[in-house]
């Protein structure tokens, strides 16, 4: 298993995780339920309108909290903007009602991945597994 399929694996268990930005020096953290897989990639998105990407293009150091029964994942990288017609379909297939509101508003989804990427996966008092994503 590749390193990007574990922080995958540990993101579905979790289902819901908790994307962290800053806004100038305040941290921001919102919770976020959808990512996907492709190839040795992890891509999440978020409307170009929203906050969040505005705050992804004045800082893209990010972070991934999720919680998984008695552990948790700390993923963190730097946001790589993405523009992919076939990976935005992808999204389209995934969460169809979600972007049927995208369309009917004329909302971009705007797609990223992290790059020079570092997770850990902990217990609650000890390091589970570190590594580079």
């Amino acid at each position: 298993m590749s390193n990007a399929e574990k922080v995958s694996e540990f993101l579905d268990k979790a289902k819901v995780f908790y994307f962290l930005t800053t806004d100038g020096s305040q941290p921001k953290g919102r919770p976020f339920g959808f990512h996907l897989l492709e190839g040795d990639k992890i891509y999440f998105g978020t409307g170009t309108f929203k906050k969040c990407y505005g705050q992804l293009m004045k800082n893209p150091r990010v972070e991934v909290l999720a919680v998984s029964g008695q552990e948790f994942l700390r993923y963190d990288g730097r946001v790589k903007i993405v523009k992919d017609d076939a990976l935005l379909a992808k999204v389209r297939e995934a969460l169809p009602q979600i972007m049927a509101v995208y369309d009917q508003n004329h909302w971009e989804m705007g797609l990223f991945c992290l790059e020079d990427g570092h997770a850990e996966i902990r217990g609650m008092m000890d390091l589970k597994e570190e590594f580079d994503v």
